[in-house]
Formats: C-alpha cells, sequence, structure tokens
C-alpha cells in the first residue's frame, strides 16, 4: 500500500490495552489505542457542542477507502451502513417472488432472516460442507465464509464455482473473516460484512460490496440523503439524485462509530491481512494442541464445555464466549501467546479438555 508503512504483529499488539485474556473478538473487536481516543475525543466534541458533522465525511471516506483494499474491490463499489441486517435486505428485496435460497444449517439469523422474512421465497439450508454441491439453477446462495457458531471456514473456492457453473448468485457475509482470513471479493456477487468484530470498529458501522451489475440490482429501498450525489446540499425536496456508484445504497453515519473505525482499519491495513491470517490461526492451533486438539484453519476453536465455564473463565480474567451450547474462543491481533497460554491454564484447573 503506498504510503502507509508497515507494522509488525508485536508492534500492533502494543496499541491494546485490554485488562483481560480476551478470546472475544468474534463478538466484538478490541479498540486500538487511536480508534479508542478518537471516539472519546468525537463524545467530548460532542458533549460541548463543537462536534462537526461534516468533518465525519473524511472518516467515512478513509474506512470506505481501507475496505476496498481489504477487500480487493474499488472504492466506488463500496457502500456503508450501520448494520449487515440492512445490507441482505436489500438484496432480499430484489430477489422476484420464487426465487430458491440456499444457505448452511445454523447460519446466522442476520443473513438468513431477511430472506426467511419472505413467504414467497423458497428457503433450504444444507450441512455446510455439502453448501457447494447442493447448489442448483437460479439459486440465491446466502452463506458466511466463517461460521459464527463454531468458526467453520465455507469451501469459498468449490463454492463460487458451483455458483458458476449453475448460474447462481452468491452472497457472502465476511463478518467473521475479514480482517484475518484472506478473502477475493471478486468470486461473490454481493459481500456484506459488520466492522464490529474482526475489523475492530465500534458497533455501527457495515459494508457492502460486489460485481458491478449485482449492486445495480439492489433497490434503494432505504434511500437516504447521505446516498445521494451531494449529501450536504439535497438535504430537501425533490428531485432524488442518487449517487452514480455504490454509493446510493448507504445510510448516514453512526458519528463516533466511523470515526473510530478508521483508525482501525489503517491499523490492521498496516499489519497486512497474511500476517493477520498466520497470527490468527497459528494462535488458534496453539490453543488446540494444548487442549490435544487436531490443528484447523480457522481463527476461530469451538469446544465442548461443562456448564459453568464461561462464567468461571471470566471470573478467573479469560473472556470467550458460549454460542450454540458451546465454548468459542477467537484469536486475533491483540492476542499473546502468553493469552494463549495462560487461558489453557484456566481452562485445565477447570477440569477441560479436547
Amino acid at each position: 500500500m503506498i504510503g502507509i508503512m508497515s507494522l509488525s504483529i508485536e508492534a500492533a499488539q502494543r496499541e491494546f490495552s485490554a485488562r483481560v485474556v480476551y478470546l472475544n473478538t468474534a463478538t466484538f473487536g478490541l479498540p486500538p489505542r487511536a480508534a479508542h481516543a478518537a471516539v472519546l475525543a468525537a463524545e467530548r466534541d460532542r458533549a460541548e457542542g463543537l462536534l462537526e458533522p461534516v468533518g465525519v465525511d473524511a472518516a467515512v471516506a478513509s474506512a470506505r477507502a481501507s475496505f476496498g483494499r481489504l477487500a480487493g474491490v474499488p472504492v466506488e463499489r463500496v457502500a456503508v451502513a450501520s448494520h449487515v441486517s440492512y445490507f441482505v435486505g436489500l438484496v432480499a428485496a430484489s430477489l422476484p417472488p420464487g426465487t430458491s435460497v440456499l444457505s448452511a444449517e445454523g447460519e446466522f439469523g442476520s443473513l438468513l432472516f431477511p430472506f426467511s422474512a419472505r413467504p414467497d421465497l423458497r428457503v433450504r439450508t444444507v450441512p455446510l460442507a455439502r453448501i457447494a454441491e447442493a447448489v442448483e439453477p437460479g439459486d440465491v446462495v446466502a452463506v458466511s465464509a466463517v461460521q459464527s457458531a463454531d468458526g467453520a471456514v465455507a469451501p469459498l473456492e468449490a463454492l463460487a464455482s458451483a455458483c458458476r457453473t449453475h448460474g447462481a448468485r452468491l452472497l457472502l457475509d465476511a463478518t467473521q473473516a475479514l480482517g484475518w482470513l484472506p478473502l477475493d471479493a471478486a468470486g461473490a456477487d454481493w459481500l456484506v460484512c459488520g466492522g464490529y468484530k474482526w475489523l475492530l470498529g465500534p458497533r455501527g458501522t457495515a459494508f457492502l460490496t460486489g460485481s458491478a451489475e449485482a449492486l445495480a440490482a439492489l433497490p434503494p429501498v432505504g434511500a437516504s440523503w447521505y446516498g445521494t450525489q451531494s449529501p450536504w446540499r439535497d438535504l430537501y425536496g425533490e428531485p432524488y439524485r442518487p449517487a452514480g456508484d455504490a454509493r446510493r445504497l448507504d445510510l448516514s453515519p453512526v458519528w463516533p462509530a466511523w470515526v473510530g473505525h478508521a483508525p482501525a482499519l489503517e491499523l490492521l491495513e498496516r499489519v497486512g491481512v497474511e500476517a493477520l491470517h498466520g497470527h490468527g490461526v497459528g494462535l488458534a492451533n496453539r490453543f488446540r494442541a494444548g487442549l490435544g486438539l487436531a490443528a484447523g484453519a480457522s481463527a476461530i476453536v469451538s469446544l465442548e464445555v461443562p456448564e459453568g465455564t464461561g462464567a468461571a473463565l471470566r471470573e478467573r480474567g479469560v473472556v470467550a464466549a458460549l454460542r450454540a451450547g458451546r465454548l468459542r474462543c477467537a484469536f486475533h491481533v491483540s492476542t499473546t501467546e502468553r493469552d494463549v497460554d495462560d487461558a489453557l491454564t484456566v481452562l485445565a484447573d477447570l477440569g477441560v479438555r479436547g
């Protein structure tokens, strides 16, 4: 990246200030110091009556451009909003009655429910490992690149190939993937991503990208002043002048969220996705080995634990999540080898094995 100095994992880790062993990025990412300070400064300015909303546009533009580089797409094909379900809803609204939607069993609700809420669509689910072979002509395949419940990685290459072969369209949710898993957004018709997990933003940022043709097919049912050609001039009255690119699908930004997200994305870019991938998966496999589990390909580890383990871990200063009845541990740039070893020590004391 021209003009952006690289940053080592070790240097990046000095930008975080967790007071616990934090293994919960799959729920929300920790903010780098600069991102946290930017949010506090924006809220201080708001409290003092000094916040300038127009000035937030620079942060939105910076975050939009960073996301485009991370996803490998032109910035003109990136739309911003506050929640993934809004963007998924646009895709659902664009489908004609009778469209068949294929998803994975146990898929996260925000990706599935906008389709399920339409009784005139046919929604079917199959095990994630079989999703590529289940693609049929005319399908819209809606699947997470990495599953929220257990960190399972979708068979992305086989799925993209199956969609091309059958003339199906692919909607990929990268919320649990982008930020640690190298992804080529060009393999999907649409790609959505929440910003508050592996992209380390405050809650209230989300992105949409895709092919120019697929984006053009989406109706701007949430058309806002921020998605017009000149947002600060097109505030009142007709005519409606939508932006000529993906910005027409924008929602008005949550100010402190975007102010805080821009520096977080800059840090991730400086570290680089390949380094983030090696670090996260490497720590996950260190954790798995300590539990007697085979190595995996995900930065998320899910394991069966006795009831009460989550609360017991938190009491001992280890923060993870319980999802689908299992303990879910996530390993990102802020996680260290010492964090892994400390968590393993606590789990051993609690009698947890793989």
